[in-house]
Protein backbone atom coordinates (compact mmCIF):
# COMPACT_ATOMS: atom_id res chain seq x y z
CA UNK A 1 0.00 0.00 0.00
CA UNK A 2 1.36 3.43 -0.97
CA UNK A 3 2.28 5.71 1.91
CA UNK A 4 -0.28 8.41 2.61
CA UNK A 5 -0.17 12.05 3.64
CA UNK A 6 -2.65 13.00 6.36
CA UNK A 7 -4.02 16.56 6.45
CA UNK A 8 -6.26 17.52 9.36
CA UNK A 9 -8.84 20.20 8.66
CA UNK A 10 -8.26 19.71 4.95
CA UNK A 11 -11.67 20.69 3.59
CA UNK A 12 -11.30 24.47 3.56
CA UNK A 13 -8.87 27.35 3.07
CA UNK A 14 -5.18 26.45 3.45
CA UNK A 15 -5.81 22.78 4.16
CA UNK A 16 -7.95 22.40 1.06
CA UNK A 17 -5.37 24.09 -1.17
CA UNK A 18 -2.64 21.81 0.21
CA UNK A 19 -4.79 18.70 -0.26
CA UNK A 20 -5.69 19.60 -3.84
CA UNK A 21 -2.06 20.29 -4.72
CA UNK A 22 -0.88 16.96 -3.31
CA UNK A 23 -3.63 15.11 -5.15
CA UNK A 24 -2.49 16.77 -8.39
CA UNK A 25 0.96 15.36 -7.64
CA UNK A 26 -0.69 11.92 -7.41
CA UNK A 27 0.09 11.59 -3.73
CA UNK A 28 -2.17 9.40 -1.62
CA UNK A 29 -4.04 11.84 0.62
CA UNK A 30 -6.16 11.33 3.73
CA UNK A 31 -8.15 14.38 4.81
CA UNK A 32 -9.98 14.87 8.09
CA UNK A 33 -12.85 17.33 8.32
CA UNK A 34 -15.09 18.45 11.17
CA UNK A 35 -18.31 19.31 9.29
CA UNK A 36 -19.47 18.34 5.82
CA UNK A 37 -18.77 20.87 3.08
CA UNK A 38 -19.03 20.61 -0.72
CA UNK A 39 -15.24 20.36 -0.84
CA UNK A 40 -15.39 17.04 1.03
CA UNK A 41 -17.17 15.31 -1.84
CA UNK A 42 -14.90 17.05 -4.36
CA UNK A 43 -11.81 15.74 -2.58
CA UNK A 44 -13.25 12.23 -2.46
CA UNK A 45 -13.98 12.40 -6.19
CA UNK A 46 -10.36 13.35 -6.80
CA UNK A 47 -9.17 10.29 -4.88
CA UNK A 48 -8.70 11.46 -1.31
CA UNK A 49 -9.80 9.38 1.67
CA UNK A 50 -12.09 11.69 3.67
CA UNK A 51 -12.67 11.05 7.38
CA UNK A 52 -14.98 12.98 9.69
CA UNK A 53 -13.35 13.88 13.01
CA UNK A 54 -14.23 16.45 15.65
CA UNK A 55 -11.15 17.14 17.79
CA UNK A 56 -13.14 18.94 20.48
CA UNK A 57 -13.52 15.55 22.18
CA UNK A 58 -11.12 12.74 23.03
CA UNK A 59 -13.46 10.35 21.24
CA UNK A 60 -12.93 12.29 18.02
CA UNK A 61 -9.15 11.96 18.30
CA UNK A 62 -9.31 8.22 19.02
CA UNK A 63 -11.74 7.70 16.14
CA UNK A 64 -9.42 9.37 13.65
CA UNK A 65 -6.39 7.42 14.87
CA UNK A 66 -8.20 4.13 14.41
CA UNK A 67 -9.55 5.05 10.99
CA UNK A 68 -6.23 6.31 9.65
CA UNK A 69 -4.53 3.11 10.77
CA UNK A 70 -7.21 1.21 8.88
CA UNK A 71 -6.30 3.06 5.68
CA UNK A 72 -2.50 3.30 5.90
CA UNK A 73 0.44 1.24 7.10
CA UNK A 74 2.87 4.07 6.31
CA UNK A 75 2.54 7.85 6.53
CA UNK A 76 4.71 10.05 4.33
CA UNK A 77 3.62 13.11 6.30
CA UNK A 78 1.16 14.45 8.85
CA UNK A 79 0.09 18.05 8.32
CA UNK A 80 -1.71 19.48 11.35
CA UNK A 81 -3.96 22.15 9.88
CA UNK A 82 -7.20 21.77 11.89
CA UNK A 83 -7.88 25.02 13.73
CA UNK A 84 -10.45 27.19 15.51
CA UNK A 85 -10.36 30.99 15.70
CA UNK A 86 -12.38 31.62 18.85
CA UNK A 87 -11.86 34.85 20.79
CA UNK A 88 -12.48 36.18 24.27
CA UNK A 89 -14.97 38.80 23.04
CA UNK A 90 -17.46 36.07 22.11
CA UNK A 91 -17.70 34.37 25.52
CA UNK A 92 -17.36 34.81 29.27
CA UNK A 93 -16.55 31.13 29.80
CA UNK A 94 -12.81 31.58 29.59
CA UNK A 95 -12.04 28.16 31.01
CA UNK A 96 -13.98 26.48 28.21
CA UNK A 97 -12.38 28.74 25.61
CA UNK A 98 -8.83 28.04 26.77
CA UNK A 99 -9.49 24.32 27.08
CA UNK A 100 -10.95 24.18 23.57
CA UNK A 101 -8.04 26.05 21.99
CA UNK A 102 -5.48 23.84 23.71
CA UNK A 103 -7.46 20.71 22.85
CA UNK A 104 -7.63 21.45 19.13
CA UNK A 105 -4.25 23.10 18.58
CA UNK A 106 -1.97 21.28 21.03
CA UNK A 107 -3.49 18.16 22.58
CA UNK A 108 -4.71 16.75 19.26
CA UNK A 109 -1.37 17.09 17.41
CA UNK A 110 0.44 15.78 20.50
CA UNK A 111 -1.64 12.60 20.54
CA UNK A 112 -1.65 12.11 16.77
CA UNK A 113 2.14 12.45 16.54
CA UNK A 114 2.64 9.78 19.18
CA UNK A 115 -0.03 7.52 17.70
CA UNK A 116 1.41 7.75 14.18
CA UNK A 117 5.10 7.60 15.11
CA UNK A 118 5.41 4.00 13.93
CA UNK A 119 3.66 4.72 10.59
CA UNK A 120 5.98 7.66 9.92
CA UNK A 121 9.06 5.65 10.82
CA UNK A 122 7.84 2.76 8.65
CA UNK A 123 7.79 5.12 5.66
CA UNK A 124 11.33 6.25 6.43
CA UNK A 125 12.55 2.66 6.76
CA UNK A 126 10.92 1.62 3.48
CA UNK A 127 11.92 4.67 1.43
CA UNK A 128 15.27 5.57 2.91
CA UNK A 129 14.03 9.16 3.23
CA UNK A 130 12.69 11.17 6.15
CA UNK A 131 8.98 11.41 6.83
CA UNK A 132 7.49 14.75 7.87
CA UNK A 133 5.31 16.33 10.50
CA UNK A 134 4.18 19.90 9.87
CA UNK A 135 2.41 22.03 12.46
CA UNK A 136 0.42 24.92 11.03
CA UNK A 137 0.97 27.49 13.75
CA UNK A 138 0.51 31.26 13.43
CA UNK A 139 2.37 34.57 13.39
CA UNK A 140 0.92 35.25 16.86
CA UNK A 141 2.85 32.33 18.40
CA UNK A 142 5.67 34.80 19.13
CA UNK A 143 3.88 38.15 19.38
CA UNK A 144 0.69 37.13 21.17
CA UNK A 145 -2.73 38.64 20.51
CA UNK A 146 -4.84 40.88 22.74
CA UNK A 147 -8.04 39.78 20.94
CA UNK A 148 -7.27 36.04 20.67
CA UNK A 149 -5.32 35.33 23.86
CA UNK A 150 -6.18 31.65 24.28
CA UNK A 151 -5.76 31.03 20.56
CA UNK A 152 -2.29 32.61 20.53
CA UNK A 153 -1.22 30.65 23.61
CA UNK A 154 -2.33 27.37 22.05
CA UNK A 155 -0.43 28.09 18.84
CA UNK A 156 2.67 28.85 20.90
CA UNK A 157 2.21 25.46 22.56
CA UNK A 158 1.97 23.85 19.14
CA UNK A 159 5.22 25.51 18.11
CA UNK A 160 6.87 24.12 21.25
CA UNK A 161 5.71 20.65 20.21
CA UNK A 162 7.72 21.17 17.02
CA UNK A 163 10.88 21.52 19.08
CA UNK A 164 10.19 18.47 21.24
CA UNK A 165 9.06 16.13 18.48
CA UNK A 166 11.89 17.12 16.14
CA UNK A 167 14.31 15.92 18.81
CA UNK A 168 12.28 12.82 19.68
CA UNK A 169 11.70 11.56 16.15
CA UNK A 170 15.03 12.39 14.48
CA UNK A 171 16.57 11.23 12.23
CA UNK A 172 13.66 9.40 10.58
CA UNK A 173 11.05 12.15 10.88
CA UNK A 174 11.51 15.88 10.27
CA UNK A 175 9.22 18.13 12.30
CA UNK A 176 8.63 21.79 11.45
CA UNK A 177 6.19 24.64 11.94
CA UNK A 178 4.61 26.79 9.22
CA UNK A 179 3.54 30.12 10.75
CA UNK A 180 1.36 32.27 8.48
CA UNK A 181 0.30 35.81 9.17
CA UNK A 182 -2.28 37.16 6.68
CA UNK A 183 -2.21 34.96 3.57
CA UNK A 184 -5.95 34.83 2.76
CA UNK A 185 -8.88 37.20 3.18
CA UNK A 186 -12.41 36.08 3.99
CA UNK A 187 -15.12 36.86 1.46
CA UNK A 188 -16.91 39.17 3.92
CA UNK A 189 -13.82 41.27 4.72
CA UNK A 190 -14.44 44.91 3.81
CA UNK A 191 -12.20 46.92 1.51
CA UNK A 192 -11.33 49.17 4.45
CA UNK A 193 -10.21 46.19 6.52
CA UNK A 194 -8.23 44.74 3.63
CA UNK A 195 -6.37 47.98 2.98
CA UNK A 196 -5.51 48.35 6.68
CA UNK A 197 -4.41 44.72 6.97
CA UNK A 198 -2.09 44.91 3.97
CA UNK A 199 -0.20 47.78 5.58
CA UNK A 200 0.84 45.51 8.47
CA UNK A 201 3.53 43.74 6.42
CA UNK A 202 6.55 45.07 4.57
CA UNK A 203 5.46 43.47 1.29
CA UNK A 204 1.85 44.78 1.56
CA UNK A 205 0.28 41.84 -0.26
CA UNK A 206 -2.06 38.97 0.58
CA UNK A 207 -0.42 36.11 -1.34
CA UNK A 208 -3.19 33.50 -1.11
CA UNK A 209 -3.23 29.86 -0.08
CA UNK A 210 -0.51 28.96 -2.56
CA UNK A 211 2.07 30.47 -0.21
CA UNK A 212 1.30 27.69 2.29
CA UNK A 213 1.29 25.13 -0.53
CA UNK A 214 4.80 26.22 -1.52
CA UNK A 215 5.99 25.93 2.08
CA UNK A 216 4.61 22.40 2.39
CA UNK A 217 6.26 21.31 -0.86
CA UNK A 218 9.58 22.80 0.21
CA UNK A 219 9.55 20.93 3.52
CA UNK A 220 8.55 17.68 1.80
CA UNK A 221 11.47 18.03 -0.60
CA UNK A 222 14.03 19.16 1.98
CA UNK A 223 16.52 16.72 3.46
CA UNK A 224 18.03 18.99 6.10
CA UNK A 225 15.39 21.14 7.81
CA UNK A 226 13.90 20.13 11.13
CA UNK A 227 12.85 21.89 14.33
CA UNK A 228 12.34 25.12 12.39
CA UNK A 229 9.55 27.61 11.71
CA UNK A 230 8.80 28.85 8.21
CA UNK A 231 7.42 32.37 8.74
CA UNK A 232 4.93 33.36 6.05
CA UNK A 233 4.47 36.94 7.20
CA UNK A 234 5.70 39.25 4.43
CA UNK A 235 8.14 40.87 6.83
CA UNK A 236 5.39 41.73 9.31
CA UNK A 237 7.71 41.03 12.22
CA UNK A 238 9.83 44.02 11.16
CA UNK A 239 7.01 46.60 11.08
Amino acid sequence: MTAAILITGGAQRLGLAIAEDLLQQEQRVIVSYRSKKPAVDDLAAKGAVVLQADFASQAGIVKLIDEVKGHATQLRAVIHNASDWDQEADTDDYNALFSKMMQVHANTPYQLNLAFKDLLQAYSDASGSSADIMHMTDYVQVKGSKKHIAYAASKAALHNLTLSFSALLAPKVKVNSIAPALVMFNEHDSQEYRAKALKKSLLEICPGAQEAVKAVNYLLSSDYVTGQTMHLDGGRHLK
